[in-house]
């Protein structure tokens, strides 16, 4: 079997194969299809220059992200200037270089398709 053979598979984030808890959330990594896909809890307070920089050692998240809000409001002001807020049924395709934080007292998750590989691994 070629390593680009497709394989029917089956996951859920109830069992992850990964789970990197930081100040404030999480991110459930699932692989499955030869790539990986990452649901994040923010919980109310999180922000990622305060709870991921530390982790990342760079002035603005470096990754870029593919997602879709599952819940909560999510602001995010990218290098340029650009802010959005993105909540439930939001999709968002955001390049690198950007801060996010919670807004409000809901909890946010958001599933990500591009970008969950390296989020919130030390350095």
């Amino acid at each position: 079997m070629s390593t680009h053979e497709q394989v029917t598979e089956h996951k859920s984030f109830s069992e992850p194969d990964e789970t990197r808890e930081f100040s404030n959330g999480k991110a459930e990594i699932l692989k499955i299809g030869h790539c990986e896909v990452g649901r994040f809890t923010f919980k109310p307070g999180w922000r990622w220059s305060n709870d991921i920089r530390p982790l990342a050692q760079t002035p603005s998240c470096q990754a870029p992200h593919f997602q879709y809000h599952v819940a909560g409001k999510l602001a995010i002001l990218m290098d340029d200037g650009t802010e959005i807020i993105a909540g439930p049924g939001d999709i968002t395709s955001l390049p690198k270089g950007h801060d996010a934080w919670v807004v409000g007292d809901e909890t946010v998750v958001v599933v990500d398709w591009f970008g969950a590989s390296n989020y919130a691994r030390k350095v």
